[in-house]
């Protein structure tokens, strides 16, 4: 009996410990579902249909696995530059506001009569609310005439200088600082997808060089801004012409106060030709100017972009004139930037509209 209850305590132990090793069944634990987090780009509402095609266009042609695969060397993409990277309605167009800054508030200049006079209506038209006054003067023109005699340095310093200016109609914002941040977000993402990017503007190249400086030039260098051109001459070639004219040791480079090339519409396709050399892949603009090389790029087999200004409350956009570049742009076959719809924020966060 004693032996019985022996081996059966040590039965017990061993079943215990049979028991102990047996691994248990434990219900896995449930695993919450989450959707994926879809990549958007800064200060774009991350809904923005427009933002996604974008997106979606740039993956595709930077994908080699992807049949709208594009080389790197062949990713162009060209911008205009005011009112699609940067403001153009304080009250008008950066060369605008410098004209008549320099025709009427430069204590050291004084500008011809007809320029001055001419000046003086922009500026009473745009402080009043009052349509851009007629007249056969050209803007361009007016300021390269007024800048004659500058040198090249000279005439980016006093660019710069007026870049510390508040911008008419905001606070908080100067016009070195009024660009659409969205943008420049569009321009970095392209960046990082090996894109080439030039500006194509209807300003003055160097005028916009000097704006870009600080700002945009980490992806736009100044060899890839094209832009309206402005005569330039030796300080001592007189009424020779430069191809017969050899650049002395003590000469500087001067404004010669022409305008040459209206850098606008189908001018800014032959630029493109001319000092790229390819057509490019997207194109961004915002008016009627960059409707040529929007179509440029759509022949070979590119995208295009356009900006609306339709935002009449963080800018001083015009919803009918937005409407009706909008409609011309469906008929071209190109896609529409709301800024009122697709920014979430336009200028820097600290500024404001009047």
């Amino acid at each position: 009996m004693k032996y019985i209850k022996y081996w059966l305590l040590a039965a017990l132990a061993v079943l215990l410990i049979l028991t102990a090793s047996i691994p248990r069944i434990t219900e896995p634990p449930v695993q919450e579902t989450q959707e994926p987090v879809q990549e958007t780009l800064p200060y774009w509402n991350a809904s923005s249909p427009v933002m996604h095609s974008i997106m979606d266009y740039v993956q595709e042609v930077s994908d080699p696995s992807s049949e709208m695969y594009v080389n790197p060397a062949e990713r162009i993409a060209v911008f205009d530059f005011d009112g699609t990277l940067y403001g153009e309605l304080f009250p008008s167009y950066f060369d605008t506001c410098l004209l008549m800054h320099r025709a009427l508030h430069d204590e050291g200049y004084t500008a011809p009569e007809e320029i001055r006079a001419y000046a003086q209506e922009l500026e009473y038209a745009y402080d009043h609310g009052l349509p851009e006054p007629e007249s056969d003067l050209s803007g361009a023109q007016c300021l390269a005439q007024m800048f004659a005699g500058m040198t090249v340095e000279e005439y980016r310093a006093y660019i710069r200088a007026f870049m510390d200016t508040p911008v008419w109609g905001f606070e908080n914002m100067t016009y070195g600082e009024a660009f659409y941040l969205p943008m420049r977000s569009v321009i970095e993402y392209l960046d990082g997808h090996d894109f080439t990017v030039f500006v194509s503007s209807g300003s003055e190249r160097n005028m916009v060089r000097e704006l870009i400086t600080g700002t945009l030039d980490e992806w736009i260098p100044a060899d890839r801004v094209i832009g309206s051109t402005f005569a330039l001459s030796a300080s001592q070639q007189g009424e020779k012409a430069g191809r017969s004219y050899e650049l002395k040791e003590d000469d500087a480079v001067i404004m010669a106060g022409n305008l040459v090339t209206k850098n606008q519409k189908t001018n800014k396709v032959f630029s493109i030709i001319d000092e790229i050399g390819q057509a490019p892949l997207m194109v961004f603009g915002n008016s009627s100017g960059d409707l040529s090389m929007a179509r440029y790029a759509l022949q070979h087999n590119g995208r295009g972009y356009m900006l609306l200004c339709d935002d009449t409350v963080r800018d001083y956009g015009n919803t009918e004139t937005a409407d009706a570049f909008a409609q011309k742009c469906i008929e071209y076959g190109l896609e529409t930037i709301s800024m009122k719809d697709d920014f979430e924020t336009i200028y820097r966060q600290e500024s404001h509209r009047k």
